[in-house]
């Protein structure tokens, strides 16, 4: 797995988010905390699985470009993330794109197994905005090259 990208080559990300709001918090987020880097949102697996192999209408790698990173929630209509980190097992070719999971769940179960499935990271959905900031900011500082994240 991929443990950051530098510079001007830290890429795009992938936000895998079912539900409207919290796609909205957490590209406010990565707003806030400084993360530059495009944000392409799909909401569901399926959505993700085509994404990520560039099936019609994300075939224009100019356009929809592979991520440094995707940011995955579990709980998703039609494939879930775990249904999700399981292709992504099969594909040598995505090996290197870090996946965090960002979600509502807290239990240790599914943190084990997205860890199992080859999530490099696990994250709980706070409710706090200011919360989901420090979260974002050290996604960014820990896989995407991002300066270290400061106390504010």
């Amino acid at each position: 797995m991929k443990s950051g990208v530098s510079g001007t080559e830290r890429g795009t990300i992938l936000l895998v988010e079912d539900n409207p709001d919290d796609a909205f918090m957490v590209t406010r987020a990565l707003q806030q905390a400084g993360a530059s880097q495009p944000v392409f949102h799909v909401q569901n697996g399926e959505e993700a699985v085509d994404y990520l192999s560039g099936k019609p209408p994300y075939d224009d790698r100019a356009k929809y470009p592979l991520p440094a990173l995707v940011l995955l929630d579990l709980k998703m209509p039609r494939l879930s993330g775990f249904e999700v980190l399981t292709w992504l097992q099969t594909r040598a070719e995505l090996s290197d794109i870090p996946v965090v999971v960002l979600t509502g769940s807290v239990r240790s179960e599914d943190r084990k197994e997205a860890e199992k499935r080859g999530a490099v990271g696990y994250q709980v959905k706070p409710v706090a905005f200011s919360d989901l900031v420090e979260i974002v900011r050290q996604v960014d500082a820990r896989w995407l090259g991002g300066s270290e994240p400061e106390n504010r």
